[in-house]
């Protein structure tokens, strides 16, 4: 039914206001009720704002590291030699000090070169130097790396897709350091492929480590009675006997 109409023609204002639809917001209509900053209705949606932007930088944090975990894990991969046979400790060390910590250092002297005399450093320059002294650092105080040192750990890497970070919790990894000369086992590795280092050290074989041999037990020593103990007597006073 059309709203009635004055003798102008004009809609009066009343019927114009229940004319008017308000504007909806997924599907509901939206209230034109304002919530007071301090009230509770207020508070939830703001603990709801913070706790979504918690959850998206917790997420943004993730993804940085799974990205900077494969990184890591890509160059080693490129790392084995082409035999696929294990490094040796002075080799892994090798790598790390003048390969691993070295990788900015190209874009490092790119941007030194473009700055000019006197000019403060660009934030490009700053963030390199950042990431470098932190890779130094994790040097330092212990870089967690793939066991390079174990060629049944190597074997087991050369399988990997460089895709899946799900197959890297099957591989040991070592934590190796520039300050210390022990290298320790981090993550001992799940694939059945990987013996335990004592055993891989010690070369035990259970399976086919000959059992040694029994002692052979002496005779048993006979039985001293005390009518043999009273014979023996007798004989030796005859035998002394004898002699005088």
């Amino acid at each position: 039914m059309a709203p009635s109409t004055t003798s102008s023609g004009k809609i009066p204002v009343s019927s114009a206001k229940k004319s008017a639809a308000k504007p909806r917001v997924g599907g509901k209509i939206a209230s034109d009720k304002a919530f007071h900053p301090q009230s509770r209705k207020a508070d939830q949606l703001a603990r709801k704002a913070i706790r979504k932007g918690k959850m998206g930088n917790l997420a943004s944090k993730r993804s940085t590291k799974r990205h900077v975990m494969r990184s890591i894990y890509n160059f080693f991969y490129e790392a084995i030699p082409e035999d696929g046979r294990a490094l040796l400790e002075d080799e892994l060390r090798y790598i790390i000090e003048t390969v691993w910590l070295t990788k900015y250092d190209d874009e490092l002297e790119e941007e030194q070169a473009a700055r000019r005399k006197g000019r403060p450093k660009s934030v490009k320059e700053s963030k390199l130097e950042e990431l470098k002294s932190k890779d130094v650092e994790e040097y330092r105080t212990g870089l967690e790396v793939p066991d390079m040192l174990s060629q049944d750990n190597v074997d087991l890497f050369r399988r990997w897709d460089q895709k899946e970070t799900g197959f890297l919790q099957l591989m040991r990894f070592i934590r190796i350091s520039s300050s210390s000369p022990e290298i320790i086992v981090s993550r001992k590795g799940t694939h059945k492929s990987l013996a335990t280092p004592a055993n891989k050290e010690d070369g035990m074989d259970l399976d086919h480590e000959e059992a040694p041999q029994l002692l052979e037990h002496p005779e048993p020593a006979p039985l001293v009675t005390e009518n043999s103990s009273n014979n023996d007597s007798s004989t030796i006073m005859g035998m002394d006997q004898s002699v005088i």
